[in-house]
Parts: C-alpha cells; structure tokens; sequence
C-alpha cells in the first residue's frame, strides 16, 4: 500500500488569466506605499486599510546553477523595486484547486507577498502560508489567498511561493554527492525555511512582530507544516502552527520513495528517462521538460539537513518544535477530489484497489455498505479518513500526549452554498471549502452567502487572528474553543451553530491506529 499518487494535470499555463488576476489585483490600488527590507526599498500600495506588497524576492532565482540547490540569498538592489504585482508560480503542470485557472510560472519563482495593517501600535502577530497543491502546483496569486481581511483584523499576512515537483524535491546520488552534507531532496522545503528566515528578519518593517510568528497552511501547505515543525532546521522560526487537512504521519513501509535511498534511485531512473547523464546536463534541460517527465518526483525526502526522522517519530520522541497548534479537516474532504460515479457496491474493492493498492481488510471494516450508494458514500469516507482525518486527528493526538504547548482540533462541517452549474456545486463541506472561511473571502459574486455562513466566516477569520496572536483561538467573535486532551479528545465543528464536541470518525482512525502500529512494530 502507497500513500497514494498525486493526479496527473495537463492544463497548459494562460498568461492573459494571470493578466486578468493581476489586474483585479490593483484596481484598487489608492496609494504608494515604500518599505525597506533588508535586500532594499520597496513601492507597494494602500488598499485602504492595509498595506500590499507584493512579488517580493526572499531567496535568489534558482535557476542554472542553482538548479537543485539549497536557495541562496537574494541580491540587493537600489532605488524603488516595484511590488504591486504577484510574481510568476513556481513552475508547474496543473492549477491550485478545480475550477481555478492556471497561473503562469517560471522556474524564476522564490517570492512572497505581505499584507500588513496600516495602523501602528505594537507589533502585529505574522502568519505566514504556505500554499497547497500537492507539492506539484500551487500559487499565491490566486484571489482565495490575499490577506487583507486578515490583516483588517490585525495580522501580517505573508503568502510564499516555493519550488515544487521535481525541481522541488528531486534527489540523486550525484546531488547529495555535491552536498555538503551528503544529501539533496526537499529543496521546496528548504525554500520555506529561507521564507521564515526572510521574515524572521524583515516582519518588523512591516508592523510584524517577529517572536509571533505563526506557520500556517492547507494540504500540502499543511504537510509542510507538520514536516516544518519536526524539522530542526526550522527550530526558533516560529512560534504557532496551523494545519489544514493534510500532515505526514503515516509509517515509512507505506511510503518507501520517502527514504533517500529510494529518493536517489527514482532521480536517477528519472535522469535516464531524459537521457542526460551528469548534472550539468540536468542542470541545461527545459524546466518543462524535467516536470514532464518526472512521474512521481514529487514528495518530501527523510534525509539529513531538514527531515532526519519521519515526524511521526520526532514527535513521538517529543522533539518537535513544540508550540501551539491549531489543526483540522473537512467533513467531505474527498467530494472534490474524487470522482466515484462509477463506484458500485460490486465493483468497490477493485476500484479501490486500482487506486491504492491492495489494503489491509482491518481498515475497511468500518466502511460497510451494502447499497451502491453506500458503497460510493464509504469510498469518500475512507479517501477522507486515509488522505486527511487520520494524520490531522494523529498529529493532534501526538502533540498533547508528548507536547507541552495547546493543541486545538476543528471539524469543517459547513456546505458552501454553490450555485448549480459551478464547478463546486457539488462539493459540499469538501477539500478547500473551508479556505473561504477562514480568509474571510465570501464574495457575493461566487454565492448567495447566508447569515450563517457570514457569521461562520467572521468567527474563522477571528479564531485564526487569535491564535496567531496569543496561541489560543478564543478572541473576538470567536469563543468557546477548549484545547484537544486525551482526556477530553473534543473538537470544534464548525457548522451551522459551531460547538465542541466529539469527532463521528473516531472509530474508523482507531482501525487505521491497529494498522499503522503493526506496520511500525515495537517501540
């Protein structure tokens, strides 16, 4: 069994969609607004009350010669560099969620961008999001992600762009021999350590208070943090943790590419795919070639400089960066992602197989259904619970049995009210449902937004300002939440009326439990 195999995505970038985004981006534009960084003075602008900065450098292109290598700083310049417009995606194949258009990208693409509150006053909380997308695509420009009702309640807002598959996480026996530490892999992850340096020195000009600086993100942004809190490259780099459906706590026998010799031998399967035979000549191939034919090159590498334990074990250890944290998952996780049309109850086993392999039978258990229906119901239940709910409730579970700092758990229960014919209509309480929310973005133009649901959203974006500023998420509209406990294992359910109470999947993660630690062995 495999952790599973990211999508192939063949939609081609559209530069007059990026157009078209960067356009609504400054229309309204108000007034010049400069900051001084520590590469330079910046020329962003006034949305009324919040300051933007955007496409901002953080790290030096990494392309020739540092193709595959750890990112370097980014070169000083002189006079105003303008920052009113996002920069290029990391290079990529697909797009940040159905329904979105693709972003361009460029292999040029190591840039953050900061929403600040224009009042002064003491230093803002800083959260800094890492976007999702598989480790394969992802952007910051997309209209879900701008910060500024977040930075309207009181938040540095920093969104970071970071190099994604195999120019992201390819490794090889020649790059690790070139490394002075004798490994490679996780050059995107990497990149985001260099963002939070980049912040941890600059948050400050922009109102930012760099000892509160929380790490936040959703899916693979999610399991970025998770790898970024057991990573003791990133230690003192933040002080609060977000994750939203996703993690990586599964057991490395589920997942073998995730070990650097593996890692190694799939670099050079790839590298005599492209029919290259040094790095230099690597280093020379089209960007797009390399992510054409890179298959599976798309994942976090256990290896020495950034992930020396798989973070199941740091945390089990009791090693990882221990702060508070706030995480969750999405009642319907999977409604956006995969499509069970054809599931019947004759057919439910081999599609799943088809899919993931051949599964332990204890972890079907739960999922009982006699009905085609049921049997399509079970098949989203069990892609929830395998992809998300699991990882998010263990990494929960593992920091308040060997952490000292809170842990916070929520369940997304709402049902966005999309109308008929949107790509969304059917998602339900999906995948990215609760982005909307939590970055406030209920934009009549998408929906028929309801009282409840802009009262959900104040109460989200609310929560996640708190948190970033104190570690609890109680604070304004927000109210009620009580930290996660063995205990007392209760979550948040943000639904209609949201309240704590008791996760319906419990059992079903307790099956996965049975499974994991038998793979595991003795401790």
């Amino acid at each position: 069994m495999t952790r599973g195999r990211i999508a192939a995505r063949l939609a081609a970038p559209v530069a007059a969609a990026f157009g078209l985004l960067a356009f609504a981006a400054t229309a309204s534009a108000q007034t010049p607004d400069r900051v001084s960084v520590a590469g330079g003075r910046l020329l962003g602008e006034r949305q009324d009350s919040v300051r933007v900065f955007r496409g901002v450098p953080y790290a030096a292109a990494p392309v020739g010669a540092l193709r595959w290598r750890d990112p370097q700083p980014a070169p000083h310049w002189t006079g105003d560099r303008p920052a009113t417009r996002f920069a290029p995606a990391c290079l990529q194949t697909g797009t940040s969620m159905p329904g979105e258009p693709p972003s361009p990208s460029s292999e040029d693409c190591l840039y953050l961008n900061v929403w600040a509150p224009v009042a002064g006053g003491s230093p803002k909380p800083v959260i800094v999001w890492f976007p999702g997308g598989g480790l394969a695509n992802g952007s910051t420009s997309i209209p879900l992600y701008d910060g500024a009702a977040l930075a309207r309640r009181g938040a540095v807002v920093v969104t970071v762009a970071y190099r994604l598959g195999a120019l992201g996480f390819l490794a090889h026996p020649a790059l690790s021999a070139e490394s002075p530490e004798h490994t490679s892999g996780n050059y995107g992850l990497m990149d985001q350590v260099a963002a939070l340096e980049w912040v941890r020195a600059n948050a400050a000009a922009f109102g930012g208070d760099p000892d509160r600086v929380t790490i936040a993100g959703q899916s693979a942004g999610a399991t970025s943090v998770s790898i970024l809190m057991a990573s003791p490259r990133a230690k003192g780099l933040f002080q609060r943790a977000i994750g939203q459906s996703g993690g990586l706590f599964e057991p490395t026998a589920l997942a073998p590419q995730y070990q650097l010799a593996k890692a190694e031998a799939d670099g050079a399967a790839l590298m005599a795919r492209l029919g290259a035979t040094t790095l230099e000549e690597m280093r020379g191939l089209p960007a797009e070639r390399l992510l054409a034919g890179a298959g599976g090159v798309t994942h976090p590498v256990i290896e020495p400089r950034l992930l020396p334990e798989a973070p199941f074990e740091v945390f089990s250890a009791g090693r990882q960066s221990d702060v508070p944290l706030l995480v969750g998952y999405n009642a319907e996780e999977a409604r956006s992602l995969t499509d069970v049309a054809d599931v019947t109850a004759a057919n439910f086993n081999e599609t799943l197989t088809a899919r993931w392999g051949r599964l332990p039978p204890p972890l079907l258990a739960p999922y009982a259904f006699t009905t085609d229906d049921q049997a399509r119901t079970a098949r989203l239940d069990f892609e929830r619970d395998l992809r998300f709910g699991w990882d998010i409730r263990t990494w929960a579970r593992l920091q308040a049995e060997h952490g000292r700092s809170p842990v916070y758990l929520y369940r997304f229960e709402r049902r966005p009210p999309w109308p008929a014919g949107s790509v969304r209509a059917d998602w339900g309480a999906s995948h990215f449902a609760d982005l909307w929310y939590m970055f406030d973005h209920l934009d009549p133009a998408d929906s028929d937004w309801t009282a409840s649901d802009r009262t959900l959203a104040d109460r989200m974006a609310d929560a996640w300002v708190a948190f970033a500023a104190t570690g609890d998420p109680n604070g304004g509209s927000a109210r009620d939440w009580t930290p996660f406990t063995l205990a007392d294992p209760k979550a948040m359910r943000l639904g209609e009326t949201p309240a704590m109470g008791d996760l319906p999947e419990e059992p079903n993660f307790r099956a996965f439990d049975a499974v994991y630690d038998s793979l595991r062995g003795p401790r």
